[in-house]
C-alpha cells in the first residue's frame, strides 16, 4: 500500500472491521470471522459482524445497521476483512445485496480461500461497477481467520498447542504438583481460548491424574467440546469429563458440532468394543482410529474429526501427547505461557517428551511471531517453520 491519504484511511477502517469480526469468536465456526463497517462522507455510518453461524452475514448486519438509523448506504464505501460471499448457504449471497444497496467501493481484506467464492465475489462486484480494492492489512486478516484458512483448505482442525511452563520448560514439579505454575492473567486467558476453539483435546493420562472438566470458566463462556486420547478406553467411568454427557449427533463439515457437555474418545481399532458400547451408552461418542506404535494415529483422528465439522482444537495435553502431535505433523500453532520460575528436577515433566531429536539440526523448527507479556508470565506465540531432514535425523 501507498503511503497516499486514502492508503492510510483504508488501513484505518479496516483495523476497525478486525475489531469487529473479533466479537463473533466462539461462536461463528466453521465460518470465518468477519466484520464490516459502511463509510460515506467521511463518517461511520453502519458496523455489523457475523454474529453466530447459521445467522446474517456481516455485511448484511453493517447494511441493516446504516439503516436501521436512516443512512443510506448508497455511494458508501464498505469495508470487510473477508471477500464477500457470492453462493446460497445458510443465508443468501451477500453480493447481491451490496449491489443492490448501491455500495460504490468495496475494500477487502483477503480473498476468500473457500474454493466456492475464491475470487468470484470481488469479481462479482466489479462487474456491477462497484470499485474493488483488494489486500488491505492482508497479513493481518490472515491470522485473524487462520483457523478458517486452515479448516477450508485441508479440512482437518487447526490445532495449538497450549502449555504453561517454567523458565526451564518443566510443566510440573519432581513431585507431580503443577498447581499454580502461570499467573491468573495467563490462566484467564487460556479461558478464552477455550471459548473461541471448537474443541479442547489432552490424553487420558491427564484424565486419571488431574480428572479436569475442560470447561470455559468465563462469565458467559461457551464449552468447548472436550477430546480424550484414550487409546485402550482406559478413562475411569467417573470421571467429570463423562458427567452429564449428551450423545453427539454425526454432523457435515458444513454444521459446527454442538459443542456443550460433549466428550469423544479417540481410542484404536484395537480397543474392547463392549468398553466402547459402554462408555458410548454413558453419552460419549467412541472414534475408532488407525493404529499408530500402539497408540492412536492423530493424522487419522484429526481427518476423522474434520469430516465432523471441528475446525479447532486446543491441546492441553502432557508431554507425551505433544510430543506425539509435534512429531506425527498436526500442530499448527505453539501457545507457550512461561512464568519467571525455576522448578528444577531431573524427573520433573516437561512439556514435549517422548523420545526427542537426535541432534539439534533435526528439531522441529518454530518461528516466533510475538513474544509478550500476560501479567507476569512471558507469552510467545510460535508457528511451526520446517523439520530438518537427512540421513543425520533418521
Amino acid at each position: 500500500m501507498s503511503d497516499h491519504p486514502t492508503a492510510e484511511l483504508d488501513k484505518r477502517y479496516m483495523k476497525r472491521a478486525m475489531e469487529l469480526a473479533r466479537l463473533g469468536q466462539g461462536r461463528t465456526a466453521p465460518n470465518p470471522l468477519v466484520g464490516a463497517i459502511l463509510v460515506k462522507d467521511g463518517r461511520v455510518i453502519g458496523e455489523g459482524w457475523h454474529e453466530c453461524f447459521g445467522q446474517a452475514h456481516a455485511e448484511v448486519n453493517a447494511i441493516q445497521n446504516a439503516e436501521k438509523f436512516h443512512e443510506n448506504p448508497a455511494g458508501s464505501t464498505l469495508y470487510v476483512n473477508l471477500e464477500p460471499c457470492c453462493h446460497y448457504g445458510k443465508t443468501p449471497p451477500c453480493t447481491e445485496l451490496i449491489i443492490k444497496s448501491g455500495i460504490a467501493r468495496v475494500v477487502i481484506g483477503m480473498m476468500d480461500p473457500n474454493p466456492m467464492v475464491s475470487g468470484r465475489g470481488a469479481e462479482i462486484l466489479q462487474k456491477a461497477g462497484i470499485s474493488i480494492t483488494t489486500g488491505v492489512l492482508e497479513e493481518d486478516c490472515r491470522r485473524l481467520n487462520e483457523i478458517f484458512i486452515h479448516f477450508i483448505t485441508t479440512r482437518r482442525p487447526f490445532v495449538t498447542i497450549k502449555a504453561a511452563v517454567s523458565l526451564d520448560g518443566k510443566i510440573a514439579a519432581h513431585t507431580g504438583a503443577s498447581k499454580w505454575i502461570t499467573g491468573e492473567n495467563a490462566r484467564r486467558e487460556v479461558q478464552a481460548l477455550r471459548n473461541q476453539c471448537t474443541a479442547v483435546m489432552v490424553g487420558v493420562n491427564t484424565v486419571i491424574q488431574d480428572d479436569p472438566e475442560l470447561t470455559c470458566r468465563l462469565p458467559e463462556g461457551r464449552n468447548p467440546l472436550r477430546i480424550i486420547l484414550d487409546s485402550n478406553l482406559r478413562i475411569p467411568r467417573k470421571s467429570k469429563v463423562l458427567a452429564g454427557t449428551e450423545p453427539i449427533p454425526v454432523r457435515t463439515m458444513e454444521e459446527p458440532v454442538g459443542t456443550e457437555e460433549q466428550t469423544i474418545l479417540a481410542c484404536t481399532e484395537e480397543a474392547d468394543m463392549q468398553a466402547a458400547n459402554e462408555l458410548e451408552a454413558m453419552g460419549a461418542k467412541v472414534l475408532r482410529c488407525r493404529s499408530r506404535s500402539g497408540q492412536v494415529d492423530l493424522m487419522d483422528l484429526m481427518n476423522k474429526l474434520g469430516s465432523l465439522g471441528i475446525d479447532s482444537i486446543l491441546l492441553e495435553g502432557g508431554g507425551t501427547v505433544n510430543a506425539a502431535a509435534i512429531s506425527q505433523g498436526i500442530v499448527n500453532k505453539l501457545l507457550l505461557f512461561m512464568a519467571p520460575k525455576i522448578l528444577g528436577g531431573a524427573t520433573a515433566k516437561t512439556f514435549v517428551e517422548g523420545l526427542g531429536a537426535s541432534t539439534p539440526d533435526c528439531a522441529q523448527q518454530f518461528q516466533i511471531q510475538d513474544v509478550g507479556l500476560c501479567g507476569e508470565d512471558i507469552r510467545i506465540t510460535a508457528y511451526p517453520s520446517k523439520v530438518a531432514s537427512g540421513q543425520e535425523c533418521k
